[in-house]
C-alpha cells in the first residue's frame, strides 16, 4: 500500500528574522521527492526583499519525513545563497541531511570541471601545472622532513609505533612479494640473455652473456624493477590503507589523541620497506641470474659449471653494493611517496583512487630520476 501525501502534510516553507541580519526559513510537513516542492524562488523573494541579510538559517522542527526531496531544495537553496554571498547554517538541520550535505560537497563536480577544462589555453594549463608542482616540491620536502624528525625520535626510543606493526608490514612487503618479483626477475633475465646473445654471438664471445646478465641484473635492473614492483604494489596500498583512514576519520582521530601520524603510520612503513627491499633487490638479481644461466645452457649449450665460473669473475663486490644501496633508495621513495599520497587524500572514495594512483606514478617518476643520478654519479666516481 503506498502512502499518499495528503495535501495538508505538504511541504511548506515560512519565514523569520530572528536577526536583523538573518533569515530563518521555517520547513514543515512531508519533503518528499514525488511531492511538489516550493520553488526556491519564494526565497530569493525574501532576499531580494531584506538587502541587509547575511545569513540563512533554518527551524525544520516542523517536518515529519523527509527523503531526497529535501535534498533537492537545499541544494539550490545553497546555490542561490553562495552566489549572493550569504552564510548558511545548517545546524538546526536533521542529523541525516547534513550528512548527506557534506557528503555532496565533499566530491567535487567533474562534470563541470571537465567543460573548464577543455574551455581552458594552453597557457593556463601550464600555469596550474606548475604552481602545483611548486605546491607539491614543497608539501613533499616538508614531509621528508617529518620523516627524519621521527626517524631520530624512533633512534632516542620515542617514537609511537608498534613493533606488531612493523612485524606485520614486514610481512606484507618482503614473503608476500616473492611470488611477483620471482616472475619478472626470471623473465627479465630471459629477455636480458636472448638481447645479449643475439649481439654477442657475431663476434663469437657468448661466454660474455654471463658478464652482461651478471652485471646487469645485480647492479641495475634487479633493484629497478624491484622499485617498479614495490610501486605498483606496496606503494599503492600504503597510500590506500591510509587514505581510507583519512576518509574515516582516524587520522583525525590520532591527532586528537596527540598520537604522531608519522610515527605510528609513516615510520614502520619505511622501516619494512628499507629492511626488505635490499634482501628482494639481492633475490631479483641471483633468479635473473638463474634465467640467463638456463638460456645459456639449454640454447647456447653452456656447462652450468662454465657459466658460474664466468659469472663468478665478472662480478665484484662493489656491484652488489650498488645495486643494494639502489634499491634501498628506490625503497625509501616508495615509502614516503605512498605515505604522503596517502596522507592527502580527500574525504570520498574518488579521492582514495586517485591517491592510489598518484601514489604509483610519483613512486615511479622519482624511481627512474633516482636511477639516472645515482648512476652518473657513481659513473663519476668509477664505482
Amino acid at each position: 500500500m503506498t502512502n499518499q501525501v495528503r495535501p495538508e502534510n505538504s511541504p511548506a516553507i515560512g519565514f523569520a528574522l530572528p536577526e536583523l541580519t538573518t533569515l530563518c526559513i521555517v520547513l514543515s510537513g512531508q519533503w518528499l521527492l514525488r511531492s511538489q516542492l516550493p520553488p526556491v524562488a519564494l526565497v530569493a523573494e525574501q532576499l531580494d526583499s531584506h538587502k541587509e541579510l547575511q545569513s540563512v538559517s533554518f527551524d525544520s522542527s516542523g517536518i515529519t519525513v523527509w527523503d531526497t526531496g529535501l535534498l533537492v531544495f537545499l541544494s539550490r537553496l545553497q546555490k542561490l545563497c553562495t552566489e549572493r554571498n550569504l552564510t548558511v547554517d545548517r545546524s538546526n538541520l536533521p542529523e541525516g541531511v547534513r550528512t548527506l550535505l557534506n557528503l555532496a560537497a565533499a566530491v567535487p563536480d567533474a562534470d563541470r570541471t571537465s567543460v573548464d577544462d577543455r574551455h581552458a589555453g594552453i597557457l593556463k594549463h601550464i600555469g596550474n601545472f606548475t604552481l602545483q608542482s611548486g605546491t607539491g616540491f614543497v608539501q613533499g620536502l616538508k614531509f621528508t622532513g617529518d620523516a627524519v624528525l621521527s626517524f631520530i625520535r624512533l633512534i632516542r626510543g620515542k617514537a609511537q609505533f608498534r613493533t606488531v606493526d612493523l612485524f606485520l608490514i614486514i610481512e606484507q612487503t618482503g614473503p608476500n612479494a616473492l611470488p611477483v618479483v620471482s616472475l619478472v626477475s626470471f623473465l627479465v633475465g630471459l629477455i636480458l640473455a636472448y638481447m645479449g646473445a643475439a649481439q654477442l654471438e657475431r663476434v663469437g664471445a657468448e661466454i660474455y652473456i654471463a658478464d652482461l646478465v651478471a652485471i646487469g641484473m645485480v647492479r641495475e635492473i634487479a633493484a629497478l624493477m624491484t622499485g617498479i614492483i614495490m610501486a605498483g604494489r606496496t606503494g599503492a596500498a600504503f597510500a590506500a590503507e591510509i587514505g581510507t583512514m583519512n576518509v574515516n576519520e582516524e587520522i583525525d582521530a590520532f591527532k586528537i589523541l596527540g598520537i604522531s601520524v608519522i610515527d605510528f603510520l609513516v615510520m614502520p612503513r619505511i622501516l619494512a620497506l628499507v629492511l626488505m627491499i635490499p634482501l628482494l633487490t639481492l633475490y631479483s638479481g641471483l633468479v635473473g641470474i638463474l634465467a640467463g644461466m638456463t638460456v645459456a645452457v639449454l640454447v647456447f649449450d653452456f656447462s652450468m659449471y662454465e657459466y658460474y665460473q664466468q659469472t663468478i669473475r665478472a662480478l665484484e663486490l662493489k656491484q652488489f653494493g650498488v645495486g643494494l644501496f639502489k634499491g634501498t633508495v628506490y625503497g625509501i621513495v616508495v615509502a614516503l611517496s605512498g605515505c604522503l599520497r596517502g596522507l592527502q587524500c580527500g574525504r570520498s572514495a574518488l579521492a582514495v583512487g586517485q591517491a592510489t594512483t598518484s601514489a604509483v606514478v610519483t613512486s615511479i617518476i622519482y624511481i627512474v630520476v633516482t636511477a639516472s643520478a645515482l648512476t652518473i654519479v657513481f659513473y663519476k666516481l668509477d664505482i
